[in-house]
């Protein structure tokens, strides 16, 4: 297939970053379409046809459509010339695989939605953050954050010797993070995550994506 892909959704949600980063890394030209899933209404109806559970983002290539940003991360990198997002080893493969699932079903949840959204998002709307959600969210961002220093041990990248899809997957939800004043306390045990974060925070796909 030689269209060009389309990505939907917006840019503000770290699942549609983690695919642009992945596009970027692959050097994959692609288009943007703007998705307001908060729209009053909910998701436009067009977009029900393409993800039918509202979420963003959903991707086109040619005739093949897809939703759900692991999947599409996964296909850009299988389909598209590039370097390979995806370790060839099996027990480093499993480790991508690890990390990302970490990321969508503990970071996810307590760094970004948590912490960021109450601490940051919410003042932003001229609203008061709930602090009993942000205190709630702590001790699980704590073991997220241990859990992911355990995996990347030494290593450059979380999930070994190369950049990979687990990076990418990060990387939006870190930005976040590292905007809400508890970050700093809660990564000051893990020097290893500081520095993996400072390195790829001037990566030219992450400055690329950042809007």
């Amino acid at each position: 297939m030689n269209e060009q892909p389309i990505l939907y959704g917006a840019s503000y949600s770290v699942y549609v970053r983690a695919v642009r980063l992945t596009l970027a890394e692959k050097g994959v030209p692609y288009t943007l379409v703007p998705v307001d899933v908060f729209a009053p209404g909910g998701p436009p109806a067009d977009y029900l046809a393409r993800q039918p559970f509202g979420r963003i983002p959903a991707f086109e290539h040619g005739s093949f459509n897809l939703y759900e940003a692991g999947a599409i991360m996964r296909y850009v990198d299988e389909v598209f010339a590039g370097p390979s997002l995806q370790p060839e080893d099996a027990e480093a493969r499993a480790r991508t695989n690890q990390v990302i699932s970490i990321l969508d079903s503990y970071a996810y949840p307590s760094l970004v939605r948590g912490i960021f959204v109450e601490r940051v998002s919410v003042p932003k709307r001229g609203q008061i953050p709930d602090e009993a959600k942000v205190q709630a969210a702590i001790p699980m961002a704590t073991a997220c954050l241990k859990a992911l220093a355990g995996i990347r041990g030494t290593g450059p990248f979380l999930a070994g010797s190369v950049l990979t899809l687990a990076d990418l997957h990060a990387i939006p939800m870190f930005a976040y993070f590292h905007a809400a004043p508890e970050a700093e306390d809660l990564l000051r045990p893990h020097a290893g995550l500081r520095e993996w974060w400072q390195r790829l925070a001037d990566r030219p796909s992450v400055l690329e994506t950042a809007t």
